[in-house]
């Protein structure tokens, strides 16, 4: 005889089919979501991947996922939230660190090395050009700064202070994920960024739809102007914005697109989703190793969502299936991430796909 559990599977089994709608098998949630500061995000299957004339080649093939459900911040880490975690540990951020020239010299050209008084703790720091510049050479905006890190995004003379409810910037990988490991949760995968991103909304170019953002209606902290040297700020902000500046997406998550780009854990390959396109993959925890065409000799870790950099004409990385790396011991002034944690479950009921 048929158990109760069976039948029912058996039976949105059967609407599945018939409906074509994406219905899985999924555990039943076995606890709330652990502070009001994150989101339950449901389990489910959706197409991973580029969407729109803006995609790029390492977004594709687009390929069916299947994500456990998890918890998800509903802001960026904000500077209040480090400063908390540094009190508590003592913690020193990479930036606050003398350069390893060990590590920095597989960046740099061969006999490359600066003199030893310019290897001091510092990070890079964006600079807008003084008129339009060649898109192709962004050493022309992007400035190693001295004394620049996560108390002094722009150099020494600035500050966070009065800025508590600012996402952190000038964070390494390495420093995300130790905040994670204090905090009892970790950094999201790729495919669970992609998930939540998405808002609900599937196939769709953007978090919000498929109508790009403009000055009339900004949907993000993004760069309104001709980059890298003219910022109008008609979405009322030059660089980051307090978090819950913007309405959240369908998931009730903040600045999941633009202010500033978000860590994931995963290693970059840019054939990495070629690998995955044979069958439905099942949360996917990213590549054993990183590769990236552009700069073969240098490990990379995927960050996501874009940034107050990002426009149409330079980046356009505003959407949810678009992709950028780092190494991880690079920090920016529009770098910083969010936390998930993984849910208990035990065994349960079918579930339909959020999107």
């Amino acid at each position: 005889m048929l158990s109760r559990q069976t039948l029912y599977q058996s039976t949105f089994a059967l609407l599945a089919s018939l409906l074509g709608a994406p219905i899985w098998f999924a555990p039943a949630l076995a606890e709330e979501a652990p502070t009001g500061d994150m989101v339950l995000i449901r389990g489910g299957q959706f197409m991973m991947g580029g969407v729109g004339p803006l995609a790029r080649k390492d977004e594709f093939p687009v390929h069916k996922v299947r994500v456990k459900s998890f918890f998800i911040d509903k802001t960026e880490v904000t500077n209040a939230q480090f400063k908390r975690f540094v009190d508590a540990t003592g913690y020193v951020t990479t930036a606050e660190k003398t350069p390893d020239w060990h590590e920095l010299k597989k960046q740099l050209p061969a006999g490359a090395k600066p003199p030893e008084k310019e290897l001091q703790p510092g990070s890079l720091v964006f600079s807008a050009t003084k008129g339009p510049v060649s898109l192709r050479d962004y050493s022309q905006w992007w400035k190693w700064v001295d004394g620049a890190n996560w108390r002094h995004p722009e150099g020494p003379a600035s500050t966070i202070i009065g800025k508590d409810d600012h996402p952190v910037v000038q964070v390494s990988w390495d420093d995300a994920n130790a905040y994670c490991k204090w905090a009892g949760k970790r950094l999201p995968t790729e495919a669970e960024w992609e998930y939540a991103a998405r808002g609900n909304k599937a196939s769709k170019e953007f978090s919000w739809g498929n109508k790009a953002p403009s000055a009339a209606k900004p949907r993000a902290n993004l760069w309104q102007g001709g980059f890298p040297y003219e910022n109008n700020g008609s979405d009322k902000y030059i660089t980051t914005a307090p978090v819950k500046s913007f309405s959240p997406n369908g998931y009730g998550l903040f600045d999941m697109i633009g202010n500033v780009w978000e860590w994931c854990s995963d290693w970059y390959r840019s054939d990495y989703y070629a690998r995955l396109a044979a069958t439905v993959s099942v949360n996917p925890q990213g590549p054993e190793d990183s590769h990236d065409p552009s700069e073969p000799g240098i490990d990379k870790r995927v960050k996501r969502g874009g940034s107050f950099l990002c426009c149409e004409s330079y980046c356009a990385s505003y959407r949810p299936s678009a992709r950028m790396k780092c190494s991880p011991d690079t920090s920016q002034n529009h770098l910083g991430f969010r936390c998930v944690k993984d849910v208990e479950t035990s065994p349960g009921k079918a579930v339909r796909s959020s999107n």
